[in-house]
């Protein structure tokens, strides 16, 4: 079975064979003056089937309703019938977005540029509930006298109320004076914090609130030394010092157990570091350790993830595997464990992602006190855990939990004091010793884990009910305070405003959904609508009533969401009717469809299907057979005007332009005459209406036969009737315009007399014209004139043919001989050029590089009299040596042959003349002040750039190669073309970099070592052969300009290591330096007293 031939399927087809039928019935009409139904069918394409399937609406079919609308799954970029995503879009974001899932859901805080830290540690205090309520519970009139302490309880209270599902941060942010930009250690964060906020809360009169910091984070510890002859504690041993959290050490260590192992262990001290003992009167060996004293009620550890590489100077992080357990028994790490049960359990893990310091990000895993359940607070982003610390089941890499283990419970007659004495022997070797078998322990680990932070297990059982709350049923109680269902109460004000924000917050998100609604309702009616319109709309036979309309109203109808009202006025004529010429603007359109598209759009004209305007098919008629009559006189015409440019018409009448003649062939038959059409004669006519001279430029002319000329004539009328000059007749025996003549020969005559002119001076300078090198003599008077003046005076007086136009004439010598004297002194301002002498004769080195350049006083003295000069300003020269008074070339400037007798005695003369020194002596002098000053000037600006390129080489060796070596040392030229791409070489890579000339040579070698992967402290980098080793100083400093050429060896002595941590240690630009919390409200010296307000 042969396949089906679908690939024509949606092709268009010819309209060739409609176009001849089309004429034909128009032809057939002009003649007999007859129209018929099957005219009036054929013409407006009445006859042409209702076709389907086409991709694009079909033009010369109004019987073809396809394309319209896309296919049922389809979409468009714009209107009706784009995606309902894309509609909504338009109506604005919605702010339902940032509704909070539930009352039981906590909320995020926005990440500000680089303020993960800062959040992370918000969210550890706030799911803290009696540091909640801590805060909650300062009275009025201190928040008002404390700005830190007011915004934290507004931060607080929109977490704990509002209906948002993530909180605006930076009222707090701001109130800290924190760099959004600049990432900060989140532990260094929470200890400054946490100080603050003791000394704010210090003034509060409410004792709850006072020492609240205290209360939950405070502990104490003592650094006990020991003597081990007399076994004495020292003095300083009974001390105890307060303590926000614990450091412990992470490195070589894998679990929490272990590193509290580390940190409370002993301390041998001995040879050097012996301990002079007060009882003893000696210095005596001893042991040190930590002891534990008081344990506080939210213990922190502090991970110390971040160590100091001595080799490299710089800081690394441990990514190692930590493990922790879900709950910790502390009594006996305590230095006198007490009978009272200190169990802690797990309440917030602070997890830092990324493998550089001072960069990477923050989250914090949080427990929820209340019901139970963990969450991750990402920023903006909440995300319920379940019921473990990293999610049900979790399997990342960085964080999981890695078994359950048995706590076995000592009995309470028999404390363990192992590890108070100094015994290495950890706290869990002691339990596994005993026989008592307590509850299991989920032990998790992470190698992100950077602090732990643990809540002491209280007895009562809390309450489960949810933290968050609706504020829609508190009550105002002693007009102070509201107290919420779990237990914590809101200032008043605080509540209020809350409660109206979120009414305001629920108003506008159930407005956007009603809009929403109405929108998409409106969408779906209008689809509908279009869909069920548009299958009404064929008409099935001939016979059935039909209406015209307008396919354009009909696309922007089936297109917008609100079309406009009906316009049927595009396709009708002047008569009111509809003429055969709209038939490609119009569709046929059912008297169903027509009605429900009237009724409801209104507008008009009503166009049925009797509205045949009869007028404008017989003026269509017989506009057809004129066109046709033109296209066949104007295909006569053109073969008389081929011959006419050949010249090969004898009888020719009339002048008309010989370019226009020629654009006038190379255009398409059309049906009629067009504006290209006008102005046959419009170049060769003068401003004075007479036929302009042959000679000028534009004006070139042919004669052409009378009939020719009278068909360009009646075009020309008809295009332009209303010209003002019309159509210039110009007949072959019409004269040239004599005043126009007159002034050619004028113009011919001074260019002329500016030839011989030219002539002349190149006649007077003839080496100076051809810009050869002529040779110069000792003790001769020469004069100095600029080079850029020679070289302009040179182009224009060589120039020929169409560069004359465009040669620029130099300017009066006088004006250009002052400028090279300073006005201080009076004298000169560039110095001479510099003399050769070879093979015999003296001359100038470069004539074409130097500033000025050196002439004879013949030329001088032309020049003043060709250019406006003055003898007496020109500024003189003469050549002698510098270190001899005369010498035996002095003589005339002319140049004198030398004979072969003459070549032995003159070598020798070379050999002398070539070891002195040559100098040009000028008059006025040279002044080096004004010339100093400029040139230190022009070094000051070119060494201020910004954005521009220079080229650095790695050289694979010790040594660069001399072509290397010569494009460091040479200067650049700006005006050349160099390429920018990284190019390899056979010793090496080249880059561009794009610098400045105010950035440093440490970001200099920065970019070296991201392009060729070379450290910085590796980097030999050299100009020429001069080292640029000094990193604080920049490329103005080391004198790089743009366009230099700097090469770099790899000396590989130090480690290689990641470029981030470097960047992110040293922050390449200078300018962002970090500062930790200097200059932020954080370290500002605190006064004692509370600020009032004014």
């Amino acid at each position: 079975m042969s396949r089906p031939f679908t690939r024509g399927k949606n092709k268009r087809l010819k309209q060739g064979d409609n176009v001849d039928s089309t004429s034909e019935i128009l032809r057939k009409i002009h003649t007999t003056g007859d129209i018929t139904n099957g005219d009036i069918n054929m013409l407006y394409k009445i006859t042409k089937p209702v076709c389907q399937g086409c991709r694009v609406n079909t033009k010369d079919n109004p019987n073809c309703f396809c394309g319209l609308i896309p296919p049922p799954n389809g979409c468009r970029k714009s209107g009706l019938w784009q995606k309902t995503s894309e509609i909504l879009q338009a109506l604005g974001p919605d702010p339902s977005k940032d509704l909070r899932e539930s009352d039981d859901s906590p909320a995020g805080l926005t990440n500000l540029g680089a303020t993960c830290y800062a959040n992370s540690i918000l969210q550890c205090l706030y799911m803290n509930k009696s540091f909640r309520g801590g805060i909650f519970s300062v009275e009025p009139d201190l928040l008002k006298q404390q700005p830190v302490l007011d915004q934290l309880s507004r931060l607080f209270a929109q977490l704990h109320v509002s209906k948002m599902a993530f909180i605006d941060s930076s009222p707090f942010v701001k109130t800290l004076e924190l760099d959004n930009g600049v990432q900060q250690d989140s532990h260094e964060f929470l200890t400054l914090l946490l100080s603050l906020l003791e000394h704010c809360l210090s003034h509060s009169k409410v004792p709850k609130a006072r020492t609240i910091v205290q209360d939950l984070f405070r502990g104490g510890v003592c650094n006990v030394t020991t003597c081990s002859q007399c076994g004495k504690d020292s003095e300083a041993s009974s001390n105890i010092e307060d303590f926000y959290e614990l450091e412990l050490n992470v490195k070589g260590l894998k679990s929490l157990e272990e590193s509290l192992d580390d940190y409370l262990s002993v301390e041998e001290l001995h040879g050097d570091n012996q301990y002079f003992c007060e009882s003893c009167k000696t210095r005596v060996d001893a042991t040190r350790s930590i002891k534990l004293r008081t344990l506080p009620p939210v213990l922190n550890f502090q991970l110390k993830r971040c160590v100091f590489l001595s080799k490299s100077t710089t800081k690394k992080k441990i990514t190692s595997a930590f493990s922790f357990p879900g709950e910790l028994d502390m009594r006996w790490r305590l230095s006198e464990p007490s009978q009272v049960e200190s169990i802690y359990d797990l309440s917030a893990v602070l997890i830092h992602k990324g493998t550089a310091v001072n960069s990477g990000h923050y989250v914090a895993h949080i427990k929820d006190e209340n019901m139970g359940r963990w969450w991750e607070f990402d920023d903006e982003s909440v995300l319920n855990l379940g019921c473990h610390p990293f999610g049900e089941g979790s399997s990342s890499p960085t964080s999981k939990p890695v078994k359950t283990e048995p706590i076995l419970n000592p009995s309470c007659a028999e404390p363990i004091v192992a590890v108070a004495n100094g015994d290495r022997t950890s706290a869990a070797q002691h339990q596994s010793s005993k026989s008592n078998i307590g509850s299991h322990v989920e032990i998790f680990s992470s190698s992100d884990a950077y602090m732990l932070m643990y809540n002491l297990r209280c007895s009562r059982k809390d309450d489960k009910k949810g933290h968050l709350v609706s504020v829609a049923n508190d009550k105002k109680i002693d007009g102070d305070v509201v107290p919420l269902n779990n237990g914590v109460s809101l200032p008043y004000h605080l509540w209020e405003e809350l409660k109206n924000f979120n009414e305001a917050y629920v108003d506008a998100c159930k407005k956007y959904t009603l809009k929403k609604e109405m929108e998409l309702n409106q969408v779906t009616e209008r689809r509908q609508e279009v869909r069920s319109i548009l299958s009404e709309a064929p008409i099935q036979s001939l016979e059935e009533p039909f209406y015209w309309i307008s396919a354009d109203w009909l696309r922007q109808w089936a297109d917008n969401i609100t079309p406009p009202d009906l316009d049927n006025t595009s396709i009708q004529c002047s008569h009111g009717k509809v003429p055969v010429s709209k038939v490609t603007s119009m569709k046929r359109l059912s008297a169903n469809a027509w009605t429900k598209l009237f009724s409801k759009y209104n507008g008009g004209p009503e166009l049925t299907n009797n509205d045949y305007c009869m007028d404008c098919l017989i003026d269509g008629a017989r506009t057809l057979v004129s066109a046709d009559s033109y296209r066949d006189r104007r295909t006569l015409m053109k073969q008389v005007a081929e011959d006419a440019l050949a010249r090969r018409c004898l009888d020719g009448s009339y002048f008309v332009s010989k370019a226009w003649l020629q654009q006038w062939l190379k255009r398409k038959i059309l049906d009629a005459p067009t504006e290209a059409d006008a102005g046959p004669t419009v170049s060769i006519r003068c401003p004075h209406g007479e036929l302009f001279p042959e000679q000028a430029v534009g004006a070139k002319r042919l004669l052409v036969p009378e009939d020719l000329w009278l068909f360009f004539y009646e075009d020309a009328v008809a295009v332009k009737p209303d010209d003002p000059f019309g159509c210039s007749t110009f007949p072959s025996d019409s004269k040239q315009c004599s005043l126009c003549s007159d002034e050619l020969s004028e113009v011919a005559c001074m260019e002329d007399s500016l030839r011989m002119v030219r002539v002349k001076q190149r006649q007077n300078h003839e080496k100076l014209a051809t810009g050869k090198n002529y040779p110069l003599s000792l003790d001769c008077k020469y004069y100095l004139v600029p080079t850029s003046w020679i070289l302009k005076w040179r182009n224009y007086i060589n120039a020929t043919g169409k560069n004359v136009s465009s040669s620029v004439k130099p300017e009066r010598l006088d004006g250009i001989i002052d400028l090279l004297k300073c006005e201080k002194h009076s004298r000169l301002l560039e110095r001479p050029p510099e003399l050769v002498y070879k093979r015999g004769s003296v001359s100038q080195k470069s004539s074409t590089t130097d500033g000025l350049t050196v002439v004879t006083e013949i030329d001088w003295k032309c020049f003043c009299e060709e250019w406006g000069g003055i003898e007496e300003k020109g500024i003189s020269a003469e050549i002698e040596f510098s270190n001899t008074g005369g010498s035996s070339l002095a003589g005339s400037s002319e140049e004198k042959p030398v004979s072969e007798e003459e070549m032995g005695s003159l070598d020798e003369l070379n050999n002398e003349i070539e070891s002195k020194q040559l100098r040009i002596r000028t008059c006025p002098e040279v002044c080096e002040d004004c010339i100093g000053e400029r040139k230190s000037l022009e070094l000051m600006q070119k060494l201020n750039y910004s954005n521009e390129d220079i080229y650095v080489y790695f050289v694979r060796g010790k040594e660069a190669p001399k072509s290397i070596l010569e494009a460091s040392e040479t200067t650049f030229d700006p005006d050349r073309r160099v390429s920018k791409r990284s190019r390899k070489t056979n010793s090496g890579n080249q880059i561009s970099l794009n610098v400045s000339g105010s950035t440093s040579i440490y970001q200099l070698k920065m970019m070296i070592w991201e392009s060729f992967g070379i450290v910085k402290e590796n980097q030999i980098l050299r100009k020429g052969t001069r080292i640029i080793d000094e990193e604080c100083a920049t490329l103005a400093d080391m004198n790089i300009f743009p366009g230099d050429k700097l090469w770099v060896t790899d000396s590989e002595i130090h480690e290689n290591r990641d470029i981030a941590d470097e960047l992110s240690d040293q922050k390449m630009d200078v300018q962002h330096t970090e500062e930790g919390f200097r200059g932020t409200l954080l370290t500002a010296n605190m006064s004692s007293e509370p600020v009032f307000n004014s």
